[in-house]
């Protein structure tokens, strides 16, 4: 046993989840993986659903695997995506199932409930992007399908929040991802009684919301006793973009910020939300972040386009579990090749343009077959079909990145500002031709890194709880002095 002082970011993702142990070594931070875990959706009464209790037994068993190593973390938190929720009853048992976002419910009720509400109003209330997954229209499909769930529900958690109760015994929502559900006040910061009365919902079943950087307490008897110490439950952003977001060694506050994993959130951290109609129609979402800033950004389809067409290549269905686990063949491609199919299919086009796809078209969510999908795209929109599968891979990244420079581009417009570097931070920071095609569709610097961003977010939040760094800024500077940020300049 060591004086070092640990802590500790459970981190999940959509297709998987991870404990990432962070400590400071003279001024630098460095991390350590000690457990990772897949992230599987079962198909439950008709819908995909997230298989919390496994969930559940992961986190314990991340936690157990600290003890195992000597490295008992003295605080720790939990981020995951977005816009999911579980209901519990009078004594704090779970109702129903986990419905998961992409899950098909909430298409037959969205453009209701937008007739009903009206969406420049409920935009310029929270300041939310409409996607038909986002929590306000899950509960909209879920009061149709099954109100007696409705009924029963005392309190109501989002994922990370539940996993939390779990722990601690304590029901608390946080702020960074309630602003995703669509029902929070953008300025009070309470959850906005007209919104919840046109659902039909009971306004009691939803608590204030805690900032990050609140604690929690320890662990409950239970848990304790199961993993062999207490540690000090510490809130991030429990939205793993909002952590993400707080990774980012930005040089200026004239930064673009990229999130890059399954979505692409691309934005800048606003002091006060902007909920105009201008910025509605042009789709951007005021999310919240560390500190009470906003997130302002634009959620983009992100490397979801390029996992499933990599698991369609190599026969994989995550969706339905099946290959879970599975150790990579040699015959398996992996997203490398991808990437240098594009780019030999770009060298061999001679400077002729790929065809492109509106990334962000709802057709892309959850295909049968994502190349299929893609080129069937193309020929609607009265363009050639790519035919192999680099000139695929080419069209989905000329797309993605053709939507991040529009992006900047209307951001400047509603801002006024003008950006001088993109920041990328997550797993899509390590995909150096994406960042190259980056940097040229938006002529502008790219610096990429670090990698797990998700987590060192997380781990900044407990870190300045526990007074390593005095702020943020602080903090930021040791992310610069600690991990390799790689440069992609403009070709």
């Amino acid at each position: 046993m060591t004086d070092t002082r640990y802590y500790l970011a459970i981190d999940i993702g959509a297709s998987s989840g991870r404990h990432v142990l962070g400590h400071v070594d003279d001024g630098k931070i460095v991390l350590e993986e000690v457990h990772r875990f897949d992230n599987i959706q079962q198909r439950r009464r008709g819908h995909d659903c997230w298989d919390i209790d496994m969930l559940w037994k992961n986190v314990l068993a991340g936690i157990e695997k600290c003890k195992e190593i000597g490295k008992i973390p003295s605080s720790l938190g939990i981020d995951t995506w977005g816009v999911d929720f579980v209901l519990l009853d009078s004594e704090g048992k779970r109702i129903g199932d986990a419905v998961a976002y992409r899950d098909e419910r909430t298409a037959s009720v969205a453009r209701a409930f937008d007739e009903k509400v009206g969406l420049s109003s409920l935009y310029e209330k929270t300041g939310i992007q409409r996607q038909e997954f986002n929590t306000i229209y899950q509960f909209a499909a879920l009061t149709q399908e099954h109100p007696e769930e409705i009924a029963q529900a005392e309190r109501f958690l989002m994922i990370p929040e539940y996993l939390n109760y779990l722990l601690t015994g304590k029901a608390v929502n946080e702020y960074t991802n309630a602003t995703t559900t669509g029902m929070l006040d953008a300025r009070t910061l309470e959850w906005d009684s007209d919104v919840l009365d046109a659902l039909g919902v009971p306004a009691g079943i939803f608590g204030p919301v805690s900032m990050p950087g609140s604690r929690l307490g320890g662990f409950t008897d239970a848990v304790k006793q199961f993993v062999g110490f207490d540690c000090e439950v510490v809130l991030p952003a429990t939205h793993d973009t909002g952590s993400a977001f707080l990774a980012v060694p930005a040089r200026d506050d004239d930064a673009v910020y990229l999130s890059s994993g399954t979505w692409s959130l691309l934005g800048v951290e606003n002091k006060e939300p902007i909920t105009t109609e201008e910025s509605r129609l042009q789709n951007f979402t005021n999310e919240g972040g560390y500190q009470r800033r906003y997130r302002y950004l634009k959620n983009i389809m992100g490397l979801w386009m390029i996992q499933s067409i990599r698991r369609e290549l190599n026969g994989v269905d995550y969706v339905e579990g099946k290959g879970a686990g599975r150790t990579r063949s040699a015959k398996e491609i992996g997203f490398g090749e991808l990437a240098d199919l594009a780019r030999e299919a770009e060298r061999q086009a001679n400077g002729a343009p790929a065809p492109r796809v509106n990334v962000n078209d709802e057709r892309f969510l959850s295909p049968g077959s994502m190349i299929d999908e893609v080129k069937q795209a193309c020929i609607d929109s009265g363009q050639a079909a790519p035919e192999t599968t680099g000139e695929v891979m080419r069209c989905v990244y000329e797309s993605l990145t053709a939507c991040y420079a529009d992006a900047i581009a209307k951001l400047s417009l509603i801002t006024g500002r003008t950006y001088t570097s993109i920041n990328v931070v997550g797993g899509g920071c390590q995909d150096a031709y994406l960042n190259d095609l980056t940097a040229r569709a938006c002529n502008l610097p790219v610096f990429a890194g670090p990698i797990e961003g998700t987590s060192l977010g997380n781990l900044i939040v407990q870190m300045i709880d526990g007074g390593e760094f005095s702020d943020l800024g602080e903090a930021r500077a040791a992310i610069r002095n600690s991990f390799d940020i790689k440069t992609h300049l403009p070709k």
